[in-house]
């Protein structure tokens, strides 16, 4: 940290209220999310806190001028949690700006409009990053971690506020999805519900007035919680909302939607296209390798939810497996095509570096037969599947495996 000298201090701190109350009293929005957000480490708010640490008595500032008294509890409380976001001490610097979020949100109810509604938005952002640095810091010195958990009854609160008619109703949305990011990452997904609830009941919105962001954002964590379900076709409803109408300069963004929504597909029976793949460096597979994924990353597939749809996967995959074993025999003896000797399908599996003896493999075949994934019946003296004749490999048709 650079010196800086008792009148340096005294003039970057006079600087920020004046401007804290300019932002207010022009309702200006934008100047007043720069001073609110404290994520980017913004060298301004950086060199207020080093001021506030040398000038160490800005409360002083704030009570001998009416324009900036008028705003006391929240600047003071801001200052607080700058200052202890400055040197590391975040714990904190949470619960002073969750003090100030509460003073914030108690002024922001008495506006009438919605001109600051951009800068609140960044208070939930605020508060929900705030509450998870606090919670490494809490972790890391043998503590429980707790202050998200806060966070989302705070979130909570704003969109009490938030909910209803007039030019604040769009906020709802965004802070829904502040909600979603909090409930996901505390492993409490089951808490969303209740927010949608709130939406669908309250009927505070059409959807499309939203800002592309908002919804995109929506679409994805509801999409992933159809996936928590296992109702895949509304999973790929929302999901693939969510992709049609990301930034398409937001690769990162569209990978994150790809990893769920290419799992849903292919559990439907949609195969995704070559290039889109190839355009964000996704891979192709086979038996083999899906088996292998599904063994090394299992704790992280079950984390993200993916897990049970890429392990249904499975029978799909066996099921193109055979498809190609008959379309080989076709090519050779196309009169015995449809005769499937279960020890050629284990010749297969052995190839692809999976080895099953004939019980093994005739349990597979089974099970294939009963979720209708081929058809046919299984001689089990002879140890052949005898194929129908007519769509041996049926299609799912937009349905998950099974349904």
């Amino acid at each position: 940290m650079a010196y800086v000298s008792m009148g340096e201090a005294h003039r970057r701190i006079n600087e920020y209220l004046n401007r804290f109350c300019d932002a207010i009293s022009y309702q200006d929005s934008s100047m007043l999310c720069r001073l609110l957000s404290f994520s980017p480490n913004s060298p301004s708010l950086l060199s207020l806190a080093d001021a506030l640490n040398v000038f160490q008595d800005a409360s002083s500032l704030i009570r001998q001028s009416d324009k900036f008294s008028e705003y006391g509890e929240i600047l003071a409380h801001l200052f607080r949690s700058l200052q202890s976001y400055r040197v590391g001490n975040l714990v904190e610097a949470y619960l002073t700006y969750e003090k100030f979020a509460n003073a914030f949100v108690q002024e922001f109810r008495n506006w009438e409009s919605a001109w600051a509604l951009e800068a609140l938005y960044v208070v939930c952002y605020e508060i929900r990053i705030l509450a998870e640095k606090a919670d490494k810091e809490l972790t890391s010195n043998g503590k429980s971690p707790e202050k998200l958990k806060a966070a989302g009854s705070l979130l909570m609160k704003v969109f009490g506020v938030l909910a209803g008619k007039g030019p604040k109703r769009v906020g709802p949305l965004y802070v829904t999805c502040q909600l979603f990011k909090t409930y996901f990452k505390l492993g409490t997904v089951n808490l969303c519900r209740s927010v949608i609830r709130s939406i669908d009941s309250a009927r505070i919105f059409d959807f499309e007035e939203f800002p592309r962001r908002d919804k995109v954002t929506y679409m994805y964590y509801t999409g992933r919680l159809e996936v928590f379900n296992e109702n895949f076709p509304a999973a790929d409803t929302k999901l693939s909302y969510a992709l049609q109408h990301c930034n398409p300069n937001r690769d990162r963004n569209i990978r994150m939607i790809l990893k769920y929504l290419i799992p849903v597909k292919l559990s439907i029976g949609i195969i995704p296209k070559d290039e889109l793949l190839h355009k964000y460096n996704l891979h192709e597979g086979d038996l083999r390798l899906l088996r292998h994924a599904l063994q090394e990353h299992e704790d992280r597939f079950l984390r993200s939810g993916v897990y049970l749809v890429l392990e249904k996967l499975e029978l799909q995959v066996y099921q193109r497996l055979m498809k190609k074993i008959y379309i080989i025999q076709k090519l050779g003896d196309p009169a015995r095509a449809h005769q499937l000797k279960l020890e050629v399908i284990a010749k297969a599996l052995r190839w692809l570096e999976i080895d099953m003896d004939l019980d093994e493999v005739e349990c597979i075949m089974t099970i294939l037969i009963y979720k209708n994934l081929v058809k046919g019946y299984l001689a089990h003296k002879s140890k052949v599947v005898d194929l129908s004749k007519q769509d041996p490999f049926p299609k799912l048709n937009g349905k998950p495996v099974g349904s």
